[in-house]
């Protein structure tokens, strides 16, 4: 007979959160798949997109350092996590009148600042409202329905591209801008309705380092693997470029634009197809070797990447066999790093814990983009993507050597 704790996994909270972050995604996801498509209208390069991505994700790597130890610290979380799906529903949309770089970074960095708040305290959350022994289905649970907004999201992006009126090149992609504005509102909207918290009493008394410290060490060589992958796995809309710049020579700048959108779709589609079973299969067996697999996962993607340009491909199949297996990887990528912080380090350490997995992310995010967006445009493409690959195979390896997570139980 299955115990009550097992039968009762999906709470109010999980499907709230999972709702708040389908919302978020169609907003924010409708976005990075047109951006590509709008820098190359405004006449931005490879290297541009690069850093931008970089750069915001570093930014959200500091607060998530920090945003997971101060929700234990005041013992609130859900205002905080409230206010970070507001801002990034809300900042994006100034890329509607932007006409160069600095507009865009200034609005991917406030977006992302909101990401890096929510993060670790709504993982945090997430970890609390169920049982332990069902942790990796919830955690595959959140990111299906936080990844079936990112293909309704593209959808969206794309169908609009397609319709709405061009009196120049620039100006569907500001009005798709606006337009996210809506789903991002009702991320913040759900959040604040649909989620409950039970105030604890805080640590006010608790300092930061402190905290850091007090982590288990096996956390610590947990990290080293992730961080390695990290350094060498950039942005999705950096596949989107490539597409879009493979294809355009033959379907032109807007149609290869709609093109790439609706690969970046496919890719949503197989991370949200990808993360539940993943998460499912977690629970099973030994987290951190399914993780690793995951990794190299990554590791073949980007080497795709590369052989595509190193071989001139372009190929409809080709392109898209690249971003459906970008998408297995991201899905077994997110439920895994997902559920593991929580396994490792227990009660409200959660927070810090999660917070230092998020900060090791971004550093890693700024860069894998900032890397590959340079030697793409300074050397080649496919150097670019092969560089990467040699960095996530490592990470996938380190991992699998250095961590054991045994299924429903906590690390020693």
């Amino acid at each position: 007979m299955r115990s009550r704790s097992e039968s009762s996994w999906v709470t109010r909270n999980v499907v709230g959160m999972t709702i708040t972050s389908f919302c978020a995604d169609v907003g924010y996801e409708m976005v990075g798949a047109v951006l590509p498509g709008f820098l190359a209208a405004i006449g931005l390069p490879a290297a541009a997109l690069g850093w931008i991505e970089g750069t915001a994700d570093a930014a959200s790597s500091f607060l998530k350092l920090a945003s997971g130890w101060y929700g234990e610290r005041v013992g609130r979380r859900k205002p905080i996590v409230a206010l970070g799906y507001f801002l990034t529903g809300t900042m994006l949309a100034l890329f509607a009148i932007a006409t160069s770089w600095p507009l865009i970074l200034a609005g991917r960095v406030a977006a992302w600042f909101g990401k890096g708040i929510r993060g670790p305290l709504r993982d945090a959350m997430l970890a609390e409202s169920t049982p332990p022994e069902a942790r990796g289905r919830v955690f595959g649970m959140h990111r299906a329905g936080d990844t079936a907004g990112a293909v309704a999201g593209p959808l969206l992006g794309a169908y609009l591209l397609a319709r709405l009126p061009r009196p120049n090149a620039a100006a569907p992609f500001r009005t798709i801008f606006l337009i996210s504005l809506i789903p991002g509102l009702l991320a913040f909207a759900s959040m604040v309705l649909l989620v409950k918290e039970r105030p604890a009493a805080g640590r006010r008394a608790r300092r930061f380092w402190s905290s850091v410290r007090e982590l288990p060490r096996p956390y610590f060589r947990f990290l080293t693997g992730v961080a390695l992958f990290g350094a060498g796995d950039f942005a999705p809309t950096l596949l989107v470029m490539a597409a879009a710049q493979l294809l355009a020579p033959k379907y032109g700048l807007v149609r290869s634009g709609e093109i790439a959108a609706l690969f970046y779709v496919l890719r949503n589609a197989a991370e949200a197809a990808a993360s539940y079973p993943a998460g499912a299969l977690g629970d099973r067996m030994n987290k951190s070797a399914l993780l690793a697999a995951g990794y190299v996962l990554g590791g073949c993607t980007a080497l795709w990447a590369a052989a595509l340009f190193a071989y001139g491909i372009t190929g409809i199949a080709a392109i898209g066999g690249m971003f459906a297996l970008g998408g297995i990887y991201a899905g077994v990528q997110d439920a895994l790093e997902g559920a593991i912080p929580a396994d490792m380090a227990a009660g409200q350490d959660r927070g810090t814990a999660y917070g230092v997995m998020g900060a090791v992310n971004g550093f890693g995010d700024l860069f894998a983009s900032a890397m590959v967006g340079t030697l793409w445009t300074l050397v080649s493409p496919a150097v670019a993507f092969v560089s990467a690959a040699a960095l996530m195979a490592a990470g996938g390896a380190l991992v699998y050597l250095r961590t054991s997570i045994a299924p429903n139980h906590t690390a020693p």
